[in-house]
C-alpha cells in the first residue's frame, strides 16, 4: 500500500496568508471596542438605578474607549481617509462594513452621553444619546468577533459559533472591572454582578471553544497565544474573586479586582489575534481539518 502523503506547503510556505494587521493595534482595537460598547450598557442601566456617579464615570470610559479604538484601527489602516470611504456603501452582508458603521454612528452617541453627563446640559438629549449608546453597545463589543471569524484564518473562521459569545462575555468583564475601578463604593453592585456573570461566561466559552476545534484549539494553546490566554483565565479569575469576596467592602480590593478583569479581558483579545496569526502560518491548520472533513463527507456518501 502507499503510505498516506504527509501535509506540506510549497517552499514551507503557509497554505493562506497570515494576516497582515498589527497586533498592537487590532487587538486594542478588538479590547477596546469591547470595553466601550458593554460600558455603555452598564452606564445606562446605573442612569435608570439612580447611579449617578457611576454612570457618569462610564459614560466617559466609553468615550475613551471607543476613540482609542478608533484610532488603532485606523492607525492600522494607514490613511484615516480609508476608514471614510469604507462609510461610501452599506454592505448588511459585510461585517467590516456593518462594524463601520456601527462605529461611526455609536462613537457619535458615546460622545453626546458624555458630554451631557460631564456639563450637566441637554439632559433629555444626553439620556437619549445615553440609550442608542447602550442599544448599539452589545454589536460594539461583539461584531469584532464576526468579523474574524469571517476570515479564512482557521483559529477564528473554525470558532465562529463561540468567538462572539467569548467577545461579549470579554466585554462585560472588561467593563465590570472599569467601573469597579472608578465608581462609588456603594453603587458596585452591579458592577460585581455583572464580573462574575461576565468573567465565568468567559472562562466556560473559551474552553468549550478549545475542546471544540480539535487539532485548531492548539493553536489556543501553544506559544505566545497560549500564554495569553492562561494569563487571561488566571487574572479573570483572580478578579472575580476579588470583586466577588472583597469588592462591596473595600475601595482598594474593589480597585485591584476591576485591574485584573481589565487586564485578563486585554490577554483574551491578544490571545485571540495571536492564536490565529499562528494558525494561519501553520499549514496543518489548514491542512489536516480539510482532510478531516473530506473524509467524512466521503463516508457520509458511502452506502451502507
Amino acid at each position: 500500500m502507499v503510505p498516506r502523503a504527509d501535509f506540506t506547503s510549497y517552499y514551507g510556505k503557509p497554505v493562506i496568508k497570515p494576516p497582515s494587521w498589527q497586533a498592537r493595534d487590532i487587538a486594542g482595537y478588538f479590547f477596546l471596542g469591547g470595553l466601550a460598547g458593554a460600558g455603555s450598557v452598564l452606564a445606562a442601566g446605573a442612569q435608570l438605578t439612580g447611579r449617578r456617579a457611576f454612570a457618569t464615570a462610564m459614560k466617559l470610559s466609553s468615550l475613551g474607549a471607543v476613540s482609542l479604538s478608533a484610532a488603532a484601527l485606523v492607525h492600522d489602516l494607514g490613511k484615516p481617509e480609508r476608514f471614510v470611504n469604507m462609510l461610501r456603501v452599506v454592505k448588511p452582508t459585510s461585517p467590516m462594513s456593518v462594524g463601520s458603521w456601527l462605529l461611526a454612528v455609536y462613537g457619535p452617541a458615546a460622545g453626546a452621553a458624555a458630554a451631557s453627563a460631564v456639563t450637566g446640559r441637554l439632559p433629555r438629549a444626553g439620556a437619549a444619546a445615553t440609550l442608542a449608546a447602550a442599544v448599539l453597545g452589545p454589536a460594539v463589543a461583539t461584531y469584532t468577533g464576526v468579523l474574524a471569524a469571517d476570515t479564512a484564518v482557521p483559529a477564528w473562521h473554525d470558532a465562529y459559533r463561540e468567538l462572539p459569545y467569548l467577545f461579549a462575555a470579554s466585554a462585560t468583564a472588561a467593563a465590570s472591572g472599569m467601573a469597579l475601578a472608578v465608581s462609588p463604593l456603594h453603587d458596585n453592585g452591579p458592577a460585581r454582578a455583572a464580573a462574575l456573570l461576565g468573567g465565568s461566561l468567559d472562562l466556560a466559552i473559551g474552553g468549550v471553544m478549545e475542546r471544540r476545534l480539535g487539532l485548531v484549539g492548539q493553536a489556543y494553546r501553544d506559544g505566545k497565544a497560549g500564554r495569553l490566554m492562561r494569563a487571561a483565565q488566571a487574572l479573570t479569575a483572580a478578579g472575580m474573586g476579588v470583586a466577588g469576596l472583597m469588592g462591596g467592602r473595600s475601595r482598594l480590593a474593589a480597585a485591584v479586582g476591576g485591574a485584573a478583569l481589565l487586564c485578563g479581558s486585554a490577554c483574551t483579545r491578544f490571545g485571540v489575534f495571536y492564536a490565529g496569526v499562528a494558525s494561519a502560518e501553520d499549514p496543518r491548520y489548514t491542512v489536516v481539518p480539510q482532510r478531516e472533513r473530506l473524509e467524512a463527507a466521503e463516508r457520509r456518501q458511502k452506502p451502507a
